[in-house]
C-alpha cells in the first residue's frame, strides 16, 4: 500500500513522544500532551524541528490524521472527547487508537497508570459509531495467554508487578518480542484477530 506522505496529523496525548518520528515520515506532526513537565520536555526536545510543532491547545485546529496511543483509557469522558475531536478532523480525516483490551484483565498496572478502564470490540464500536470503521481488530494474540494468566495470577495473590512489566526486557527477549510482533503485523493486514491484549482501530469520519 502507498500512503500519504503530507498528512496534517495530531498526536494527542503524546506522553514523551515515542511515535513522533514515526509519524513525521507521513506528514507535519502537531504535538498535544496535557501534562505540563511532559510537554516542556517535549518543547525542549522539539526545538527548531520543521517537522513539528508542539500545541499547549488544541482548539479549533483541523487535521488528516489524529492518534491516539494508549489515550483513550485515560480520559474519564472517552465518548465525549471523540465528539470534541471529530470536529477536529478534515473532511475524510481519521483517527487511529489503540487501548488495552478485556476489562477482566483490570489490575493494580492499570490503576496505577491511571486507567479508567479496559475496553472491547463492542464498546469502541459504540464510541465511533458515527466513524466509518476501516480497521478495527485485537492485537497483542500470540502472548494473550501467557500475559493474561500472569495478570490473573497477580491479581488473585494480590502481587505488584508494573515494576515487571514496564522494564525494557534484554535484547534476546526484545528480538523475539520483535519477530511475534512483526508475524502478527502481516496478519492483522489481511485478517482481524479474535482476542488480545489490546485493540486497534481506525475510522474515517462521515462526512
Amino acid at each position: 500500500k502507498t500512503f500519504n506522505k503530507n498528512l496534517n496529523i495530531l498526536d494527542f496525548g503524546s506522553g514523551s513522544g515515542v511515535n513522533i518520528d514515526m509519524l513525521s515520515k507521513f506528514g507535519f506532526v502537531n504535538i498535544y500532551e496535557p501534562h505540563l513537565k511532559t510537554r516542556k520536555y517535549l518543547k525542549v526536545k522539539y526545538k527548531n524541528k520543521i517537522k513539528f510543532k508542539i500545541l499547549n491547545k488544541v482548539g479549533a485546529k483541523k487535521f488528516d490524521l489524529i492518534i491516539l496511543a494508549d489515550v483513550l483509557e485515560h480520559i474519564k469522558k472517552d465518548e465525549n472527547q471523540i465528539k470534541i475531536l471529530e470536529k477536529n478532523l478534515n473532511k475524510n480525516g481519521c483517527i487511529l487508537i489503540t487501548v488495552p483490551a478485556h476489562q477482566f484483565l483490570f489490575s493494580s498496572k492499570d490503576t496505577i497508570l491511571k486507567h479508567y478502564r479496559r475496553y472491547n470490540i463492542k464498546e469502541i464500536k459504540n464510541i465511533f459509531k458515527k466513524f466509518y470503521i476501516i480497521k478495527l481488530t485485537y492485537f497483542n494474540f500470540f502472548l494473550f495467554f501467557p500475559i493474561a494468566l500472569a495478570i490473573i495470577f497477580y491479581k488473585t495473590f494480590n502481587i505488584k508487578f508494573i515494576k515487571k512489566v514496564e522494564s525494557l526486557p534484554n535484547n534476546f527477549i526484545n528480538k523475539i518480542f520483535f519477530h511475534i510482533f512483526s508475524i502478527e503485523k502481516k496478519i492483522i493486514n489481511v485478517l482481524n484477530l479474535p482476542f488480545g491484549i489490546s485493540i486497534l482501530g481506525l475510522f474515517k469520519k462521515n462526512d
